[in-house]
């Protein structure tokens, strides 16, 4: 084992462990095939108990079995049940595509203009209709979890008809009958509660309990307390 190997395989040491490493280095110091492949197969089989994970990714014997090749420089003579590929000769990855702008209302996000994209679509006035209403009640909810406050429903369809370009709208005077914006439980519209920090909920909940023992045993001292009892004359 040379130090340039060291470095050269930190990141699959990291992944799979110093001792692992070692393991796959004296996989060539076998001279018997057979039992270096058998070696081999039990290496693979220690990563997966090790990192039971593994086995929910895509094509995960594969991935193992070329780290073993990359870990032993490209000179495990084993049979293998996949073509062992070196890193250096494998296709780069596809280079992930980032947006170019960000969203129009961070309070909303990129998803919410998604939608009202394929709201826009829509042929049917009904389903337009429904669907703008959703967009509305998940952009309520959306508002209040970034800024920490309620909104008026003045306010979500503004930001309604500014991110569609007018072309989603709804009657204010509907929307607030019916709470059209609010998620409703047995028919009525959930009561929205400011998240407050914890801290300051957990000395609420510290100073309330203390103020609450005091009170009752003020009050509950006397009417709880016995007189002392006169000896018989």
């Amino acid at each position: 084992m040379t130090l340039p190997s060291l470095h050269k395989h930190e990141l699959l040491q990291r992944e799979y462990g110093q001792s692992t490493f070692q393991l796959v280095q004296q996989l060539r110091d076998v001279e018997d095939r057979t039992e270096r492949t058998r070696r081999a197969q039990q290496i693979v089989q220690l990563i997966f108990r090790i990192q039971p994970t593994l086995r929910d990714q895509p094509e995960s014997q594969q991935k193992v079995w070329n780290h073993l090749f990359e870990m032993a420089d490209g000179e495990l003579d084993v049979d293998a049940p996949f073509p062992l590929v070196a890193q250096a000769n494998m296709a780069p990855p596809q280079r992930v595509t980032y947006p170019s702008k960000g969203p129009k209302l961070r309070a909303y996000g990129r998803a919410v203009e998604q939608l009202i994209e394929k709201a826009i679509t829509l042929e049917d006035a009904t389903e337009r209709e429904q669907a703008t209403i959703i967009i509305g009640r998940t952009m309520k909810f959306l508002y209040r979890s970034h800024n920490k406050e309620n909104a008026k429903d003045v306010t979500i369809l503004k930001h309604l008809k500014e991110l569609s370009g007018g072309q989603l709208t709804l009657d204010p005077a509907q929307v607030d009958a019916q709470n059209l914006f609010e998620f409703t439980t047995g028919g009525r519209p959930a009561p929205f509660i400011v998240p407050q920090p914890r801290q300051e909920r957990d000395v609420r909940r510290g100073s309330g309990g203390n103020n609450n023992r005091r009170d009752k045993q003020r009050r509950g001292g006397k009417k709880g307390r016995q007189e002392p009892q006169q000896p018989p004359q």
